[in-house]
């Protein structure tokens, strides 16, 4: 694993009126890890995700990318850069084809827009060819080439939250930020998004930032996990070191965290 450090926050706060999501809140991510945030419900978890991919803006505190501060990014410069994120809820053109989402979260490399593709569509039609080679293969990856050409509102649930983490890598992205991907999954439908996980980071040098509540999940393949609590980071290292944690074992009321974890809702 590379350790150089890809993902810096430091000291960021986020409020809404007068709901505090994050309280000064600083961590790294290395590059080439996966990297897991975890806590209760309500502790802000998905708050710190919008606001590295630049959903939220933070009143106060840095977030820095591959050396680049994006703290006042829009959140399409941030994918450019290299940011791609996946949603808790799932976020896809359910009346578009599998094929059709993935070449939409392609966009970003394709210098031809609407007016000049109009004037020189050999020019587009070329970069559109050359776009669609990797998508094949993210297809091929994710092991759904029989559905490429099916309307994604008419698949089931596990194959949508498969399809969304392909359209995340049609943007060839540099760290991915993944929100409770195994959420109402199958033990099966979990399997596969866990080896999938395992091999965009290994086998595609993507760093991983997870949010999961399956804590056999976090503290298999995660190198390093960060607790948020009302907000706050409560602890950070590697996962045995976080499980033995006294703060974590107190947020989780009685010691057992990955039975609390499990039973948690969406933070």
């Amino acid at each position: 694993m590379n350790t150089a450090e890809i993902l810096a926050i430091n000291n960021v706060s986020l409020s809404f009126g007068g709901v505090r999501a994050l309280a000064d809140v600083s961590l790294h991510v290395n590059q080439g890890e996966i990297f897991s945030i975890i806590g209760p419900n309500g502790a802000g978890k998905t708050s710190l995700l919008n606001s590295i991919s630049g959903f939220y803006q933070p009143q106060q505190g840095t977030i820095h990318f591959a050396g680049v501060n994006i703290t006042k990014l829009p959140s399409h410069k941030r994918a450019e850069l290299g940011i791609a994120r996946t949603f808790q809820n799932i976020e896809l053109f359910k009346h578009m084809t599998v094929l059709d989402n993935f070449m939409l979260g392609a966009h970003i490399h394709m210098k031809a827009g609407i007016l000049s593709g109009s004037i020189y569509w050999k020019f587009a039609e070329k970069e559109e060819v050359e776009i669609r080679e990797p998508i094949e293969e993210i297809i091929d990856f994710l092991e759904i080439e029989h559905i490429r050409y099916q309307a994604v509102g008419q698949l089931s649930y596990g194959l949508q939250k498969r399809v969304e983490l392909g359209r995340a890598l049609a943007l060839q992205p540099k760290i991915i930020l993944m929100d409770e991907p195994m959420a109402g999954m199958t033990i099966e439908e979990k399997e596969d998004m866990v080896r999938f996980i395992i091999d965009i980071n290994e086998e595609r040098n993507a760093t991983v930032v997870l949010i999961e509540h399956d804590m056999g999940v976090v503290m298999d393949i995660s190198d390093r996990v960060a607790v948020l609590d009302f907000g706050e980071k409560i602890a950070e290292g590697t996962p045995d070191a976080v499980r033995n944690d006294e703060n974590v074992i107190k947020a989780y009321i009685g010691g057992d965290i990955e039975l609390a974890v499990e039973t948690e809702g969406s933070g």
